[in-house]
């Protein structure tokens, strides 16, 4: 994630959860596909790019005996999510998703519509880079915003979710002003970031929900 991207997140720390659900069509469909695919009752989780904290409140409404740690770029949206979670925070790191992570092991590592942000390789090193850092048995999950599988793909997908968006109360302002976020993207399509993962020894590699440009992918560190 480059500074650009950091800043243009951190300017709209106040306001993000809000616009997350007009903006994600699918908000709880894709959170808790990604809360379930985190697994039954996972004690140490660390969160990649956790923002306001969205996805590891939900994680901890499920599974109230966790430990978080959480990694973002931008410290404002850091500062929001310890002071809504609390005393679930094991620690807090301000750094982009390319350094080195916190220590393991963990029973999951997790990121929402985050990791979208990095170039291809950069996204491919942070799948094994997380590998090491997970327990035996312990889940990847992504919740992410994903490219179509090709040009045309991509348009239709990208119509569908303004069109959805807007359904949904998402105005002209918000919609420019995601746009220009999203310009900073780099979405991959749904294959290869699978075999990325297959590629980095991950076990049951799947894409455990999908809707229009959201998906959530997943994988296990084997036993």
């Amino acid at each position: 994630m480059t500074n650009t991207t950091t800043a243009a997140f951190a300017a709209h720390a106040g306001e993000y959860d809000a616009l997350r659900r007009r903006l994600v069509p699918c908000f709880d469909a894709l959170y808790g596909a990604a809360v379930a695919a985190a697994g039954p009752a996972p004690k140490r989780v660390l969160d990649l790019g956790a923002g306001t904290g969205l996805l590891s409140s939900m994680l901890l409404a499920a599974h109230p005996q966790v430990r978080l740690v959480l990694v973002d770029g931008a410290a404002p949206m850091l500062e929001r999510a310890q002071a809504a979670l609390g005393d679930a925070v094991e620690a807090a790191r301000v750094q982009d998703l390319t350094g080195p992570l916190p220590a393991g092991p963990f029973c999951a590592v997790v990121s929402a519509l985050a990791i979208h942000h990095l170039c291809d390789a950069a996204k491919a090193g942070l799948c094994a880079r997380a590998f090491d850092v997970l327990a035996p048995g312990g889940a990847w999950v992504n919740a992410e915003q994903v490219a179509g599988d090709d040009a045309a793909d991509d348009a239709a997908l990208r119509a569908r979710h303004e069109r959805d968006s807007r359904a949904l109360g998402a105005t002209d302002a918000e919609w420019a002003a995601a746009q220009a976020r999203m310009a900073h993207d780099r979405c991959a399509p749904v294959a290869p970031q699978l075999a990325w993962l297959r590629d980095a020894g991950y076990a049951d590699v799947r894409c455990a929900f999908r809707a229009g440009r959201f998906a959530v992918l997943a994988g296990r560190r084997p036993a």
